[in-house]
């Protein structure tokens, strides 16, 4: 895979993210895919992550916006900058009370992809200032 079919590869999956197609989504990770959740541990494979996906559409309605993605020569490295808007809308366990705030954030994910799939997905975010701004309401 070069840069160029990686940054697309990456595109479709973000793509897919804000259409809510959790389907191709998944069509785009590795069968084992590493998924390195925010200040979390660490799942592996394809229906860990259906099931994530499943407990974070409860929990949140998000869009990425301001998407710049970037890869390495090889495709085998790539990232994702965005702004994450959001509404919380179910109280997740050991976070604030829900009450539909919204919230904008900075946010990227690092990607590793191999045999033309996402084999690892690594987001970071600050969860510090999300919970400030859902407190604020």
């Amino acid at each position: 895979m070069n840069k160029t079919e990686a940054e697309a590869l990456v595109g479709r999956y973000l793509d897919a993210f804000n259409r809510g197609d959790v389907d191709d989504m998944l069509a785009c990770l590795h069968e084992e895919v590493a998924h390195d959740i925010n200040q979390g541990g660490r799942e592996i494979g394809r229906e860990k992550f259906r099931w994530f996906m499943a407990t974070m559409n409860r929990h949140y309605r998000e869009e990425l916006s301001d998407i710049v993605i970037m890869a390495d020569s090889g495709g085998r490295h790539a990232a994702a900058e965005f702004t994450v808007r959001g509404t919380y809308l179910a109280t997740a366990e050991g976070l604030p009370e829900a009450a539909d705030q919204n919230y904008s954030l900075a946010a990227g994910i690092f990607f590793e992809i191999d045999d033309g799939l996402i084999s690892r997905v690594t987001t970071y975010y600050n969860l510090a200032e999300w919970i400030s701004q859902v407190q604020q309401g």
